[in-house]
């Protein structure tokens, strides 16, 4: 290639750097930074856990629940929870606030399997529970995977049970069936985006008959013993549950150099925990920070916590009004970073995040 060529191509086009070889020094303090990371995606694989998780750890680190009203001072730091399942931090500023904010934003929801409202049945001497998929799943990963079962449920006497099983050491996983290689001829004619179809996504969760006389569906019948006795709930109680059922693996390194992170829930929770943790970093900024971490984005952003909803900007309008400012104004002034995973290539790598640098 003629020299004034090259010298054009490096002057006018750009290419994303490697951090290992722009700053090899920093690759130690990205793998210091992903321990922390990995801890967390085991402790938050719902938008639920992902809420309780980052409240106990902004408690802990000086953050207090916003007031509605409450005038606060710069350098100040509140969080503020939306139905258990979105959260906005903030950091206050040194300029005013109609001078305009610094948005934030993530979202904390990520695919996984939905119990529907009246899950269980029995087939064969076995027990399922229907599913649903949430967001954008290749289905025919979801089978034969061991998978956990997280969610909450209002018994009859208006009590929320927390539910988590196969997470801990010594717990039972579930699994979504498949055929048998020599077994699944008609299947194999199937596109790839066929192979395991959305009403086939049905969970095993028990194959032993409840012991004594003569009954319909015993195996069933077991299954909603063993419930009832683990956290007090009746079949009637799905109706009243948010069950998910997701990957039951543990956030580990990936290759002989260490350089990925793989773990389920990285959409977008790659993204929401460094906006927390770069939240929790600033001390005192020029402007008052907003980060948003909000639920539903899998599915349109649909909902009472997602962002097609008007509770971030309702919580704009609350730090407004404390401030006697015009939230026009503010919103005028504003500026907001849009924050979701971008993959490292053009192939779908859905369980593998590179190791990055914790800074902004």
């Amino acid at each position: 290639m003629d020299e004034s060529v090259k010298e054009l191509q490096k002057q006018l086009t750009w290419e994303f750097p490697h951090i290992a070889k722009e700053a090899p020094d920093q690759t130690k303090e990205a793998a210091e930074y992903c321990e922390g990371y990995k801890a967390f995606l085991n402790k938050a694989k719902t938008e639920r856990e992902f809420v309780a998780e980052a409240v106990r750890i902004l408690s802990e680190n000086g953050y207090q629940e916003y007031e509605i009203g409450k005038k606060y001072e710069t350098g100040d730091k509140v969080y503020f929870i939306n139905r258990k399942k979105a959260l906005i931090m903030t950091t206050f500023g040194c300029r005013p606030l109609e001078e305009g904010i610094r948005l934030n934003i993530a979202h904390i929801d990520s695919p996984r399997l939905d119990l529907k409202p009246n899950p269980l049945y029995e087939k064969t001497d076995l027990a399922f529970l229907k599913t649903h998929y949430y967001g954008g799943i290749r289905k025919y990963q979801w089978a034969t995977i061991p998978l956990a079962m997280h969610g909450v449920v209002i018994t009859k006497d208006g009590t929320a049970v927390d539910i988590c099983i196969g997470e801990d050491e010594g717990d039972p996983v579930f699994c979504v069936t498949d055929l048998l290689p020599h077994l699944a001829a008609e299947q194999n004619e199937r596109k790839l985006k066929d192979g395991i179809k959305g009403e086939e996504l049905n969970v095993l969760v028990g194959s032993i008959p409840y012991a004594g006389e003569e009954i319909k569906e015993p195996v069933k019948l077991l299954v909603l013993k063993l419930l009832n006795e683990k956290y007090g709930m009746t079949e009637k109680d799905f109706t009243r549950a948010e069950i998910e059922m997701v990957p039951a693996v543990k956030a580990t390194d990936v290759g002989l150099d260490r350089s990925l992170v793989g773990a389920y829930g990285q959409d977008d929770k790659v993204c929401a925990y460094t906006a927390m943790t770069a939240e929790m970093a600033t001390e005192k900024p020029e402007y008052t920070t907003v980060t948003v971490l909000a639920d539903k984005e899998e599915i349109g952003s649909v909902g009472n916590t997602g962002l097609d909803s008007d509770f971030s900007l309702h919580y704009i309008e609350y730090l407004a009004d404390a401030a006697g400012a015009d939230v026009k104004t503010v919103l005028r002034n504003s500026i907001c970073l849009s924050s979701d995973v971008t993959p490292p290539t053009t192939r779908r790598l859905p369980a593998f995040t590179r190791r990055r640098t914790p800074a902004m």
